[in-house]
């Protein structure tokens, strides 16, 4: 593996050590012993957050034989040891609408900023727990007759009683791209909607029916005005992250492009520039740019270019 492909192997939201078990899911009298086990460990997730304990890069778990068993969880996994991991979907993050004995335990951390923190079992178990909740609570209904649903299959499911459809979490794929020219620069944009100084690179979408190549194209050519070559060696899948913010998976590409000329569309991208090496790190020492953090595929594929990790100081807030 050559060396700055290594730049792409500590995406952080990508990691994760707990075997998910997925045969296990519909296993209603094993998850119910499991979760009475003494090495039957729970995390509290609500909005896109979870406890972390205070003043510690490690989850806040809590004993599953200290919850009430009718209380719903959604089975997550487990470890090498045998350990057990579920979630528990709070409505508020006071937790008393769970039973919950210690509301106080540990502090509520978004994933964005928890997801850099923690080690890799569980940055692993938050980010599968944030995605599932994002699903849940935005999919309380059924789509095909309106009627509510419930959990099912360990929470990897919801059920419609009405008309016995059973319904699955989405994942929606988008290609995130950092474009390069013959001279080897970087083309970085700023959304309308960031503060000047910020710069990322571009992403998209994958439409209905549309190849993630085709969408990078199409992509680069609507917010940009530049267009990627159609040769076998103008497009470089590097690695992909999930960004449960609610619901993506984000492919990662490198492209190239022959005439470097922007005409940025001026509604999803204001601005873009192209940088060299030197350009883009006196520009960041200067705090004239300012660049993804470093949980964001976008960093790595910034980084992957310019052949080594970027110092902490260059980037920008996690919002």
């Amino acid at each position: 593996m050559d060396a700055d492909h290594r730049l792409l192997t500590t995406l952080m939201l990508a990691r994760g050590t707990v075997d998910r078990a997925a045969v296990r899911r519909g296993d209603a009298d094993w998850l119910a012993a499991r979760r009475r086990e003494p090495e039957a460990w729970v995390l509290d997730v609500c909005d896109g957050a979870a406890r972390l304990v205070d003043g510690e890069p490690a989850l806040a778990l809590v004993a599953g034989a200290d919850l009430d068993p009718d209380i719903p969880l959604t089975f997550l996994g487990t470890d090498d040891l045998g350990a057990a991991f579920f979630a528990r979907h709070l409505a508020a993050r006071d937790g008393a609408e769970a039973g919950d004995e210690r509301p106080d335990a540990g502090t509520w951390v978004d994933l964005r900023r928890a997801g850099a923190e923690l080690g890799s079992r569980d940055a692993g178990l938050m980010v599968a727990a944030v995605a599932l909740d994002n699903w849940h609570r935005a999919h309380p209904r059924c789509p095909r007759c309106g009627e509510p649903t419930a959990p099912s299959s360990a929470g990897w499911a919801r059920h419609c009683a009405a008309d016995g459809s059973e319904h699955f979490p989405r994942t929606d794929p988008a290609i995130i791209v950092l474009v390069r020219d013959r001279d080897d620069r970087a083309l970085l944009g700023r959304q309308g909607r960031w503060a000047p100084g910020w710069f990322s690179t571009l992403a998209g979408f994958v439409e209905a029916g549309e190849s993630a190549e085709a969408a990078l194209r199409r992509e680069v050519r609507e917010e940009a005005g530049v267009v990627v070559g159609d040769g076998p060696d103008d497009i470089r899948y590097l690695g992909s992250q999930p960004w449960p913010f609610p619901c993506s998976l984000m492919l990662g590409y490198h492209a190239w492009v022959d005439d470097p000329s922007v005409e940025v569309d001026g509604d999803e991208i204001a601005e873009a520039r192209w940088f060299s090496r030197s350009e883009l790190a006196e520009a960041c020492a200067d705090g004239e740019v300012r660049l993804p953090p470093s949980i964001s595929i976008a960093r790595r594929l910034v980084e992957r270019w310019y052949g080594a990790e970027l110092p902490g100081d260059w980037s920008r807030d996690l919002r």
